[in-house]
């Protein structure tokens, strides 16, 4: 079965902050096919990528690494950063006057599918959209917003670095930032 995608890459310091990064999301979301149909994606879209690009530049300090890639199904939105550390997940009687501490559960109720893993001595949180509907082709799971689910980051799946931490070996699936 022959795959076509097409993806878009770049990297974002913390002195472009993170409105170059919903920019620049934006004009190639402009080039996809279901750009125009599908605005409530493309708004979700754009809220993910802010979302995650201000968790890279808190918590990591230093650059985030943005990749999009379109593979005709999904739109895999990943974003890698240097902190080794995998977002915890927040309790649901957390703090209701905190000022932080929600933009991963943002990302989780909007994407499709969500997943955070390690790599290279950081980690990447990738976040799927699919603009037409249907099944997710990452899961046979019933969608993460379930409402029998109490904790909405109970189903987001860690993974360990498949390449045992060698920033040589290539990704056979294409697609990750982390090898960059």
């Amino acid at each position: 079965m022959a795959v076509k995608a097409v993806g878009w890459a770049r990297s974002f310091p913390i002195s472009q902050g993170v409105r170059a990064a919903r920019k620049w999301t934006s004009e190639h979301l402009a080039a996809l096919p279901w750009n125009a149909s599908a605005a409530d994606t493309v708004h979700s879209v754009l809220l993910c990528v802010s979302e995650l690009v201000t968790n890279a530049h808190l918590h990591a300090a230093g650059t985030a690494h943005l990749v999009l890639t379109w593979d005709g199904r999904c739109l895999h939105v990943s974003v890698a950063d240097a902190d080794p550390r995998l977002p915890r997940a927040r309790t649901p009687e957390g703090d209701a006057s905190a000022t932080s501490g929600r933009g991963l559960g943002i990302v989780t109720a909007l994407a499709d599918s969500l997943d955070v893993h390690a790599c290279h001595g950081g980690k990447a949180i990738t976040a799927c959209f699919r603009p037409a509907g249907g099944p997710d082709p990452h899961r046979a799971q019933p969608h993460r917003s379930d409402p029998q689910k109490a904790d909405p980051y109970g189903d987001v799946p860690h993974r360990a670095d498949p390449y045992g931490g060698d920033p040589h070996k290539a990704d056979p699936y294409g697609g990750d930032p982390c090898t960059g």
